[in-house]
């Protein structure tokens, strides 16, 4: 069942690659529970097919980077890329959109948390296995807020801009 406006997130995993060692996180992949993460945060998360793919690298990515100020300046925490990759591509994916310090780069290379969220696509005729659709989300201590799903191969509803107007 797809999560829907008012649910509670899943609990679940995800993994980040972190660039510099700091207190409690090493150099390379880490796991974090998502539930710690958006305790009493507001968050922007955002999912999509796969990393280095031309739409989420053209398009989707750079929206939430190029917003990263007027999301913070609305009152978002944290933005969040959700693909189901593992934490080496997401943390190379990341360097390569500049993301560093805007959005955090998250890895379900499983799709384990995807298929909780009820969110998965099953793309395993086209030989890319099952992946993240392309959606919006806003978090608000766990709790989604807002929730935008793209109809199959679209990217009208997920970007930044989307999120700004919804959040007035």
């Amino acid at each position: 069942m797809t999560i829907k406006v008012g649910d509670r997130l899943p609990d679940g995993t995800l993994q980040e690659f972190i660039e510099v060692e700091t207190a409690g996180c090493s150099l390379g992949p880490n796991s974090f529970n998502v539930a710690d993460l958006t305790r009493g945060k507001k968050i922007a998360i955002f999912g999509l097919p796969g990393a280095f793919t031309p739409t989420c690298s053209a398009q989707h990515v750079p929206s939430y980077i190029k917003h990263y100020d007027a999301l913070r300046a609305k009152g978002v925490d944290e933005i969040w890329c959700l693909s189901v990759n593992d934490a080496f591509v997401m943390g190379a994916w990341g360097r390569d959109q500049k993301a560093g310090g805007t959005v955090r780069m998250m890895a379900d290379g499983s799709a384990e948390y995807t298929k909780k969220l009820g969110l998965e696509l099953d793309l395993v005729s086209r030989g890319l296995g099952i992946r993240c659709q392309r959606f919006s989300m806003l978090v608000e201590d766990g709790v989604v807020k807002t929730l935008n799903i793209e109809a199959p191969g679209k990217y009208e509803v997920s970007g930044a801009e989307t999120m700004l107007a919804q959040l007035g």
